[in-house]
């Protein structure tokens, strides 16, 4: 045995120790991604950025990584970390440097970083600014920039003239690309557009440039003119209009030695831009044709193709799944293959592929599943093409192992048409089989969005978080989706509502079928589209639902058209044309007035809770006003809008974003769960009377801590998190102590309620087993990697709790620890009655006297003891961690499994 004090520096625990940790807000909202993954020219190295939150800015920053690629091995480099964001990683042609772009100063200069090490540092500044580098050869960086203020800009500048002219295509302010000469540091115009860049992209012999103009600043919202489309030949200067006809928003071209590869989409009515799905077309450079190309999937393509070497890698829509699958030409025909990936297979998202396509840098996730990222081979194995020797790239989230996800499923039922429809499932957490549960329906957006059996918990859908409130999660992909071919995502033009709602409805049908559910107690969410389908099923369905949460969502067509981002384009496509065309007889069309839920909304009875950012072109702030300023005048419904200052369609701000999910949270636990949320506006969470008022809440029998069982005085515990293991809430005291040693009782009748001390590992242990054969549970004490895990949270409390600092009243010094502890020798022990210093949390748990008063017994795995915290004699420091325990100071806690 041993008297040592568990170090704080052993923080390292197995992710099975907290595989009962609950979620919190900042978990979901605050998680790590990467992109802008590029390989090296030889393949073996690999830049990219990671996202992370960074509270001083309020916002999600990128710093900028490199990865180099050894056998059996992914060495992985952090190359910068500031508050600025770095971005857009560019190699040079012999992979020695690293070029990026960065929000550092005023975001003008061309940022360099050597792969070998060093620091970052600045190329070159650009008057103008900087954007979108990309190498155009050896020596040349392609980028888009501006020509600078026209003399019409500078004079309203001097004016400081802030009017926004809406319509003013003339001057509009047009970007374009330049080359940069890295060595000579010259600037060459590549391009001499008179509409802004939309898009573009390099062949990889520097030759050619495919670009896209949107010749209207409010293109998005009027869909006139519709964009143009140029093919540069830098080698001979000139440039033509392409795509000019029969191609609805082509993008994501992708240079061959002959021509390049472009998505483009599908639609029955593609002058409104209307949804449908994509497909893949071929472009000749030489002689101008376009031919489509036959990749065999009926439901089209679900993302951006890849080139490896001459083929294509591409992702390929399959209802809740993305499968991936490859194309070869030959000749002027192509075969496509589904790459064979075993248990992953429909849940991997292609980031990048090698020049060479022999390696990529996949993500795999499933809606339970937290993305996981891997460096895989692309090989042909017995005439299949295959993912092989997946490794792992890098290690996201680290903190979140520890929480448990909420399992998750695909299911199917019939809906609208009598046609499948898809969705996931989210069981709670934790899930008792055979029990009915609440049911949240959490519908996303587009409409023609899509659920996918990938991970998604964010602020707008924070899935875990909802989960752990006790409830089923559906997400329904209602008609309308996308990834379930065109038919389906077309099907509810001209019938919208009248579709997506029966499909919602008979979920959760099927649900309550099965037994699943509680259809007396309905929740329903989303956001954007969500919103306007969780309004609807409010009007439509008053009292189905118990609560109701709509972020920027729409209550009012005929003021959508004019007023919404892209108004004209949806409402034309959805509502089969203009709020004035003549309909069914009628000099206008009914559609606007039907299908607004604000013209009904004396039905609604749900209590409703609505997000809205003040500066959301997408669905504008005002029909979110309309929306409250119905319900509060009707007054069925509570009602409580939240307007978010300067944010658009989706949140950014972290501080918002926290807002939203907390508000909505306390929304659904009031009104589905009946918990009462009232906080007291004058007292502080830590002011010594609320500290106080908790500490009174624990449990005592004729003023002794603690409960009674059989009679007999016991420790109360708390649940650390839910259906897990619990802990004292106090150390055992002298009077508990007693209820198993009765001499106990008569040396200490004056210190009832304080810590039981002197006690010898056999004891704590024998009371452990005494206490469980009385109650029939199972006591024990804390074992070491618990201690562990509690270690920073022990270190802190020490800080202010009884310990020789406290009696001492000074920052004692170790020096004089010794001589103190003379001056007390042979005095009454200083132990203080439980619960006199402020409580710390352990998970869900409120535990007082963590880091003084006493140190606790803790057994390891290996049977040998240690002992956790400090006591009334011990010097409290973390650089000696080491240093003997006082065996007049010992006493124990209890954890109940």
């Amino acid at each position: 045995m041993t008297n040592r004090w568990i170090s704080i520096l052993l923080l390292v625990v197995p992710a099975s120790l907290f595989a009962q940790q609950e979620w919190t807000i900042d978990d979901v909202i605050t998680q790590e991604s990467i992109s802008q993954i590029v390989f090296s020219p030889d393949g073996n190295m690999v830049a990219w950025t990671k996202r992370r939150a960074s509270e001083k800015k309020d916002r999600f920053v990128t710093d900028l990584y490199l990865s180099r690629l050894q056998e059996h091995e992914v060495k992985e480099i952090q190359l910068t970390r500031t508050d600025d964001s770095d971005r857009n990683p560019v190699f040079s042609a012999d992979g020695s440097i690293l070029y990026f772009l960065s929000s550092r100063g005023k975001g003008k200069d061309l940022w360099a970083i050597h792969t070998m090490g060093g620091e970052a540092y600045s190329v070159h500044t650009f008057q103008h600014g900087i954007s979108s580098i990309r190498l155009l050869n050896d020596s040349m960086m392609a980028y888009v920039s501006t020509e600078g203020k026209t003399l019409y800009q500078r004079r309203l500048e001097e004016r400081q003239d802030d009017v926004i002219v809406v319509e003013d295509s003339s001057h509009q302010e047009v970007d374009r690309l330049f080359a940069f000469h890295l060595k000579q540091k010259a600037v060459r115009r590549l391009t001499t557009n008179v509409h802004p860049l939309s898009t573009f992209e390099l062949s990889e012999n520097g030759r050619w440039i495919v670009t896209g103009h949107e010749l209207s600043p409010h293109y998005g919202s009027d869909g006139k003119p519709a964009p143009t489309y140029f093919l540069w030949d830098l080698e001979t200067g000139n440039h033509q209009k392409i795509l000019q006809k029969g191609y609805l928003t082509p993008g994501s071209f992708r240079f061959v030695k002959n021509g390049f590869y472009f998505r483009a989409t599908q639609t029955s009515d593609p002058e409104w831009e209307g949804a449908g799905i994509s497909l893949l077309y071929y472009y000749d450079l030489f002689s101008g044709t376009i031919s489509p190309v036959n990749i065999d999937w009926s439901n089209g393509l679900s993302g951006a193709p890849f080139l490896a070497d001459q083929q294509l890698i591409v992702s390929l829509a399959d209802g809740t799944y993305t499968q991936v699958g490859i194309l070869t030409k030959s000749g002027a025909s192509f075969s496509r293959e589904v790459i064979k990936a075993e248990e992953k297979s429909g849940h991997l998202s292609v980031n990048a592929v090698s020049d060479d396509g022999k390696k990529a840098i996949l993500t795999y996730s499933t809606a339970s599943t937290m993305p996981e990222v891997y460096l895989a081979s692309l090989i042909v194995e017995d005439g299949q093409h295959t993912w092989a020797d997946f490794q792992p790239f890098t290690h996201l989230n680290q903190r979140l192992t520890s929480k448990k996800t909420a399992r998750s499923e695909v299911i199917s039922w019939t809906g609208a048409l009598d046609e499948p429809v898809t969705g996931i499932l989210i069981y709670p957490q934790p899930y008792e089989p055979g029990r009915k549960y609440p049911l949240l329906v959490a519908i996303h957006g587009g409409p023609s969005g899509v659920d996918l059996d990938k991970w998604s918990d964010r602020w707008a859908y924070p899935h875990q978080l909802l989960a752990q409130e006790g409830m089923f999660i559906l997400k329904p992909n209602y008609h309308g989706s996308s990834n379930h071919g065109q038919a389906f995502v077309e099907s509810i033009k001209k019938h919208y509502y009248e579709y997506e709602l029966p499909d919602i409805l008979s979920g959760i049908e099927y649900l309550e079928g099965r037994g699943m559910v509680d259809r007396d107690s309905l929740a329903v969410l989303g956001w954007s589209n969500g919103a306007i389908l969780t309004t609807m099923l409010t009007v439509e369905h008053p009292d189905l639902f118990k609560v109701a949460a709509a972020g920027a969502g729409d209550v009012n067509w005929s003021s959508d058209y004019g007023t919404c981002g892209f108004g004209v384009t949806f409402d034309q496509s959805y509502f089969g044309g203009a709020p004035w065309d003549d309909v069914d007889g009628l000099s206008y069309n009914p559609a606007y007035i039907l299908k607004s839920p604000l013209f009904e909304m004396e039905k609604v009875t749900t209590p409703t809770l609505i997000h809205h950012g003040s500066e959301d072109r997408a669905v504008p702030r005002d029909q979110g006003w309309e929306y409250y300023r119905a319900l509060q005048q009707v007054g069925k419904a509570p009602v409580r809008f939240l307007w978010y200052p300067g944010q658009p369609h989706g949140l950014r701000k972290l501080s918002h974003q926290r807002r939203k999910v907390q508000e909505e949270i306390q929304w659904i636990q009031y009104y589905l769960f009946g918990k009462d949320l009232t906080e007291s506006e004058v007292m502080k969470p830590s002011s010594p009377l609320t500290e106080r008022k908790e500490l009174m809440q624990s449990q005592h029998v004729n003023g002794l801590w603690g409960v009674q069982t059989n009679g007999i005085l016991i420790p109360e515990t708390h649940e650390i998190a839910k259906d897990s293991m619990s802990i004292g809430r106090f150390e055992v005291t002298n009077a508990q102590f007693a209820a198993f040693k009765e001499e106990w009782a008569d040396t200490r009748a004056d210190r009832v309620n304080h810590p039981v001390t002197g006690i010898t590992i056999d004891q704590a242990l024998a009371y452990c087993t005494w206490l469980s054969d009385i109650t029939g549970d199972q006591y024990r004490l804390p074992n070491s990697q618990e201690a562990n895990s509690w270690a920073a949270k022990i270190l802190k409390a020490s800080g202010v709790e009884n310990t020789l600092r406290y009696w001492a009243g000074y920052e004692i010094t170790v020096d004089e620890a010794d001589v103190f502890l003379q001056e007390i020798e042979g005095n009454t022990p200083l132990t203080l009655p439980v619960g006199s210093f402020p409580p710390v949390k352990i998970g869900s748990a409120t535990v007082y006297d963590l880091g003084g008063n006493v140190s606790e017994w803790v057994q390891s795995a290996d049977h040998t003891s240690t002992m956790m915290g400090f006591g009334f004699m011990d010097f409290a420091d973390q650089a000696s961690p080491d240093r003997q325990r006082h065996t007049a100071s010992i006493g124990l806690r209890i954890v109940k499994e």
